[in-house]
């Protein structure tokens, strides 16, 4: 049997852009990613912590050492720059694989930076 776990999160980072015109998405940093584990074109729940939304898009890779986190296209209308977010992935494993897994819970400064 598999279950779905916590694999990654960036806890509190903010929103600093939203771009409503655009495919979809949200761009991050590739300093973020990689410190998260996440990859380009992972799915992610994006938890808005001012407003409650919560939502499910993929990853496009940001500017290494931009900071950036924006929000692309229709789900633009569920964040405004500024707002801070939690973004999660999850990860489908065995039982036992679960029960010994660690996940990744990265705490990005206040510019969305890596101490």
């Amino acid at each position: 049997m598999l279950i779905q776990v916590l694999k990654s999160k960036l806890h509190r980072v903010k929103i600093t852009q939203a771009e409503l015109h655009y495919v979809g998405s949200i761009t991050i940093d590739e300093d973020l990613m990689d410190a998260a584990g996440l990859i380009e074109g992972e799915k992610v729940q994006v938890v808005n912590v001012n407003n409650g939304e919560r939502l499910e898009t993929y990853v496009i890779t940001g500017e290494r050492g931009s900071g950036v986190i924006c929000m692309n296209g229709p789900a633009a209308r569920k964040v405004q720059v500024g707002d801070v977010v939690i973004v999660i992935s999850y990860a489908l494993m065995e039982l036992e694989e679960a029960k010994k897994f660690k996940p990744s819970v990265i705490f990005p400064d206040e510019f969305n930076k890596l101490s």
